[in-house]
């Protein structure tokens, strides 16, 4: 059983996100503190700091050390996948923000958007979000395909309080 210090931990380390965007890059393979720091455009010193965080609180694994281009000690890391399991509350804002981070500099057909309004009793609603996290829950059990392409996928659900 997790301590609350250990929880309050990781809902810290999943509260940025950069270390969620870590953890995103990290997933299909492992990347050095330098890939991270340049592919998001940070300071490697900031990098090392959340991907510290991130090794404290188990939401990254290192890999062996390897020998980089100018025979530098390089550690690739790794995401674990416990960020899927940790349920933050709370947690809407910094995932959008995460998403909008994401999406930037993308082409408007290099995203797909879908918005629908329904009218569901709170039976209804709690079926489909749960079929939904159903299908989530299935593919991100899968083994990445070898020659897949890494995608991602956001799902936002709220009341309409307008349409009441």
């Amino acid at each position: 059983m997790e301590s609350d210090e250990d929880l309050q931990a990781r809902g810290r380390a999943l509260s940025s996100p950069v270390r969620l965007r870590i953890l995103r890059l990290c997933l299909h393979r492992p990347r050095t503190n330098k890939e991270i720091a340049e592919t998001l455009d940070l300071n490697p010193a900031t990098a090392l700091h959340h991907v510290r965080t991130l090794l404290s609180t188990g939401f990254l694994a290192a890999d062996e050390a390897r020998t980089g281009n100018r025979g530098a000690k390089e550690i690739p890391y790794r995401a674990t996948g416990l960020s899927w399991h940790t349920r933050i509350p709370h947690s809407a804002p910094v995932l959008i923000e995460t998403f909008l981070q994401e999406i930037e500099g993308l082409q408007p057909s290099e995203i797909d958007v879908w918005r629908l309004g329904v009218r569901l009793s709170d039976e209804h609603r709690a079926e489909m979000m749960g079929r939904i996290r159903e299908v989530f829950e299935d593919y991100a059990q899968r083994a990445p395909d070898p020659d897949g392409t890494a995608t991602s996928i956001m799902l936002a659900h709220h009341l309409d309080r307008a349409s009441d």
